[in-house]
């Protein structure tokens, strides 16, 4: 059995009917994004839970092997060998996330899985391949990993779900040009994700968290 990771929770309303579990990305934890909820600023109709994990601990290649909170090890920004054995670790987590919320009854299609970074890679991997209809992803900052697999693990049921991709036209760590060639095979495997590009490094800017409140309204 997959063990819950520790998270940070922050509910906008009573008796949430919906949740938005948030993956941060490299090096960080789950207080990064915690602030931007009130920035959201949600309709008051809209009663969230927004879930925050903690990544484990673990070695990172690109960073001389010290131990941080990595959802899986990175060997180089510009692709190339992906460690596939943390990757499906942590889309485990996730999905061990998603099965929680079930249990407190939040019903699936109402359930966002978004992330930064490799956090939004996890929250791709995870939601295209997820059993139930699922509310939407959203991912920010970030690249399609896996993509070889994808078509023969995809899961039809969301086939037609909701992506919201951003990313920022100077980013330092992830290249525009990766992120756009992800969007790329999304859309060549039948995915219309919505797609915004902003004059912003490897972060978030206050256009992007508007947009992402819209398309949280819309999509729950």
């Amino acid at each position: 059995m997959t063990r819950i990771p520790q998270c940070i929770e922050r509910e906008t309303g009573a008796r949430p009917d919906a949740a938005v579990i948030w993956l941060h990305g490299l090096g960080a934890d789950g207080h990064d994004f915690e602030p931007l909820v009130p920035m959201l600023a949600l309709p008051a109709r809209l009663a969230v839970r927004f879930v925050f994990p903690h990544a484990p601990l673990r070695p990172v290649t690109i960073n001389m092997g010290m131990r941080m909170r990595a959802w899986y090890d990175v060997v180089s920004l510009a692709g190339g060998q992906e460690d596939e054995a943390g990757i499906r670790a942590s889309q485990s987590l996730l999905e061990a996330l998603i099965a929680r919320e079930r249990t407190r009854g939040i019903e699936a299609r109402r359930i966002v899985l978004a992330g930064f970074s490799q956090g939004g890679a996890i929250a791709l991997q995870t939601g295209l391949r997820h059993p139930e209809r699922l509310a939407g992803i959203m991912a920010l900052s970030t690249w399609l990993p896996l993509a070889a697999t994808l078509a023969a693990e995809r899961h039809a049921i969301n086939g037609d779900l909701p992506i919201f991709m951003a990313h920022g036209t100077h980013d330092e760590m992830i290249a525009l040009a990766r992120a756009q060639q992800s969007r790329a095979r999304l859309e060549a495997l039948g995915y219309a994700p919505e797609w915004r590009e902003y004059a912003m490094g490897h972060s978030v800017c206050p256009e992007e968290v508007a947009a992402i409140a819209a398309w949280l309204a819309k999509v729950l």
